[in-house]
Order: structure tokens, then C-alpha cells, then sequence
């Protein structure tokens, strides 16, 4: 059959298996057992069998699941709610006022989790309730919300960084690094959006009374942010400075985060039981999905659509911003059907040899990726950020992904500056220590 045709085959029955509503999981393995039942002589059960295997047994895997149990613990404890109380007094003197909390607060957070939908849910079952108590602009709340949510696919430790780090063969701990300054950029350009939209509609942001606490109050209750903080540090700088592999930093964040809780009293043992089975979950769905992917990619190599796509571009001509371009159409129309890390596990396979033949490093491509990705997630249909708001706030995705539409735009801005200035993703990482 034409490798031309047997692909559009392939692609229209994936997509009719996502829109169905299957797992994505099933549904890469599904369609890699068909292409290679229709279109391989090979024997579709080994294969299936080694790849799974060779996907899974990788011990810098075991980074993900560490990662996601350190995030589940805070999101089960009292760290999580000192956030607020920690950030609020300092950000009430910004226009903008307590709204900052969800941007910043979402900033620390995600420094712990790795996740957006675990960042969306936490700071938004502390903000959201006291913004709209106060009179806050709602779809200013949400919108800032969802956006700055975002930030936990970005700022390290990510776990969407892991999953590409062991899809592209690149350096874990470098990505974590890379993904610092981008990180920090677009924290100001959602705080610099938040203070020309305040200055604008000063309706939006009510006064606040703890911008008038004594000064001696403000640090007391700044206190709360010392048991994060310090987590924080302990995990990047362990990796910043060579002292721990990207597993060894994870397991130091887990074993920081249970000493933490303990100390503070909200560690019983019902929250600790709960917080393993919701990284346990968390980690066989991505595990799960990580597997049908690497399947997939197998049944694409014996199908050879990587290579016809790669070629096909490359017969395109595009410049390097072309290429840029392109791709970054190609990942958004993605994001409206897919979560981040299946867009990610899905695509690797088949963009970066045509990414390596253009010149581009994979370090800066995995934080674009990153940055791109995260756009799905407050982006309708499948986006899981909207998922989660509306389940905090009972509005409709369509209300939640019109709030969030500046956020979106303020990730695509992010994209054009680092692809107009790459030193800001790899001046960082060439200036750190790196274990591997």
C-alpha cells in the first residue's frame, strides 16, 4: 500500500479514538497493533513486549513518580495553604493586588509539584474562594489562574520535562535547569499583564487592608513561606550543583516534604496514604500512556512515516523561523484534542529527526515544546486546566477558555522571544553543574 495512504489510515483512526473518548493509552496501542497488523509482516506480540519492557525499565523513570508523590504530599498538607497566607501582604501593595497570589503562588508551587493540573487545583482551592469573597473581577481570578497554572509543566522539577528528556535522550537535570529563566520570564509577563489590566480597570481590584499591616506582622506571616521555600532550594540546588541526579533530588524533595508536613502537624496517616495512591495512579496513567507511545514510535519506524514526514518538510525549504512556525501551528492544533505529555510522547518520534537536520538544539527544542504544550492546557477541548476550574468554580470551558485567551497569547509572546533569543533557555544550563 502507498506510505502516503496507510498514514492518512493511521492518523483518521487515531483521531477517531481519541475523539471517542478512549484512553489515549489504548488508543496509540491500538492503532500501533493495526499498522503493523496491516502493514508489517512482523510478529506484533514480541514487539509489543520488548518495547513495553524497554520503555519502562529505565531507572531514570524513577524520577516521575518521586516527583509526583513530593507534589501530592503538599497538596494534601498545610504547606500548600501557607502559600497565601505568606505571598499576600507583600503582592496587595502591586495594581493587581491579591491576584498576584495565583501567579506567584502557582510559581512556588510548581517549583515542587512538576504539575499544572496539581498547581491549578491547590492554589486555586486557596485564591479562588478568598478573591471572589473580596470582590474580585472574576474571570481576572480563573483566567490567572489557568494561565499561571501552566507554569508547573515549566518551572523544575517538571514532569513533562522527564517524559521528554527520556523520549529525546537528553539530559533530565539539564532541561530542569534550562527551564529556570523561561520560567521566571513568563511569571512577569503574566504579573506585568495583571498590573496593566488593574491600572486599566481599577473596578476589577477592590482595596485590601493587609497592604496597611505593621511591617513586623508582614515578615511574621512571610514565616509560612520559609518550610517551601526551603524545599525548593534543597531539590534545585542539589541539582544545580551536581550533588544529586535528577532521582536522587527527587527523593530528597520527598523525604523534605514528609519531614515538613510532619513538623507542621498536618501529616496523619490518612493524607499520607492518600497522597501515595494519587502519585501511584498518577504515575501508571503516565507510565501507561509513555508505553502506547514508544509502541506507536516502533510501528512508525517500520511504516517509515517519520521519515516521509522529515523529507517532506525538508522538501519545503523552510528557513529556520519556517520550521518554527510550522511546528508551533502543528503542536497547538494538537493541544485541542490532547493532553501535554501524550502531545509530547506522541510527537517526538517524529519531529526530531527533522528538528536535528535543521540545526535546532533538542535542549532549547524540549523547553518550546514545554512552552507550546502548555497552551493545551487552556485550550477547549481536552484542556486539563479548564477541567479543573471548572470543577472549582462551576463555569462552563467556554467562559474559563475565553478568561484565560490573555494567558495564551502571553505563552505564545514567550515562544517568540526565545526563538528570537535562545540564550534564554541555554545560558543557564552552560553555566551549571551537571550530574547525570
Amino acid at each position: 500500500m502507498d506510505p502516503l495512504l496507510s498514514s492518512l489510515i493511521l492518523v483518521i483512526f487515531l483521531f477517531a479514538l481519541l475523539l471517542s473518548g478512549i484512553w489515549v493509552a489504548i488508543a496509540l496501542l491500538s492503532v500501533g497493533i493495526l499498522g503493523l497488523s496491516l502493514f508489517t509482516s512482523v510478529s506484533v506480540g514480541s514487539i509489543m513486549a520488548t518495547t513495553s519492557w524497554g520503555t519502562s525499565a529505565s531507572w531514570t523513570l524513577t524520577a516521575l513518580p518521586l516527583f509526583i508523590w513530593m507534589g501530592e504530599i503538599l497538596f494534601r498538607t498545610r504547606l500548600s495553604q501557607d502559600l497565601f497566607r505568606g505571598l499576600s501582604p507583600w503582592l496587595a501593595y502591586l495594581p493587581g493586588r491579591l491576584v498576584h497570589v495565583n501567579i506567584v503562588g502557582s510559581a512556588v508551587f510548581a517549583a515542587v509539584s512538576g504539575s499544572s493540573a496539581a498547581t491549578a487545583a491547590t492554589i486555586g482551592k486557596m485564591s479562588l474562594p478568598e478573591l471572589r469573597s473580596r470582590g474580585y473581577n472574576e474571570s481576572l481570578s480563573v483566567g490567572s489562574l489557568g494561565g499561571s497554572a501552566t507554569l508547573g509543566f515549566l518551572i523544575p522539577p517538571s514532569i513533562i520535562f522527564i517524559v521528554y528528556g527520556i523520549s529525546a535522550e537528553v539530559s533530565i537535570a539539564r532541561l530542569f535547569i534550562a527551564g529556570v529563566i523561561p520560567g521566571a520570564l513568563l511569571v512577569t509577563l503574566f504579573m506585568g499583564y495583571i498590573i496593566i489590566r488593574a491600572l486599566m480597570n481599577p473596578s476589577d481590584v477592590p482595596e485590601e487592608e493587609s497592604r496597611h499591616l505593621p511591617f513586623i506582622e508582614k515578615v511574621k506571616l512571610s514565616g509560612n513561606l520559609i518550610p517551601v521555600m526551603l524545599l525548593i532550594l534543597g531539590v534545585l540546588g542539589s541539582l544545580y550543583n551536581g550533588f544529586a541526579t535528577p532521582t536522587e533530588a527527587a527523593a530528597l524533595g520527598v523525604v523534605g516534604a514528609l519531614l515538613l508536613s510532619l513538623l507542621s502537624g498536618s501529616l496523619t496517616w490518612k493524607t499520607f496514604v492518600d497522597s501515595l495512591m494519587g502519585a501511584t495512579k498518577t504515575s501508571c496513567m503516565i507510565g501507561f500512556i509513555l508505553v502506547g507511545a514508544a509502541f506507536l514510535t516502533v510501528m512508525m519506524g517500520f511504516t517509515r512515516i517519520p521519515l516521509m514526514l522529515a523529507e517532506w518538510i525538508d522538501t519545503l525549504n523552510l528557513s529556520y523561523y519556517g520550521l518554527i512556525f510550522v511546528l508551533t501551528l502543528f503542536f497547538i492544533m494538537l493541544g485541542f484534542f490532547l493532553d501535554g505529555i501524550s502531545i509530547v510522547v506522541l510527537t517526538t518520534s517524529v519531529i526530531l529527526p527533522m528538528v536535528q537536520q535543521a540545526g535546532i538544539d533538542l535542549l532549547w527544542f524540549g523547553v518550546y515544546v514545554v512552552i507550546v504544550v502548555e497552551m493545551s492546557q487552556i485550550t477547549p477541548p481536552v484542556g486539563f486546566n479548564l477541567f479543573v476550574l471548572q470543577g472549582l468554580t462551576g463555569h462552563n470551558i467556554f467562559y474559563l477558555a475565553r478568561a484565560a485567551l490573555p494567558f495564551f497569547l502571553l505563552l505564545l509572546t514567550a515562544i517568540v522571544l526565545i526563538v528570537v533569543y535562545p540564550e534564554i533557555v541555554t545560558w543557564l544550563p552552560e553555566q551549571a553543574t551537571i550530574r547525570k
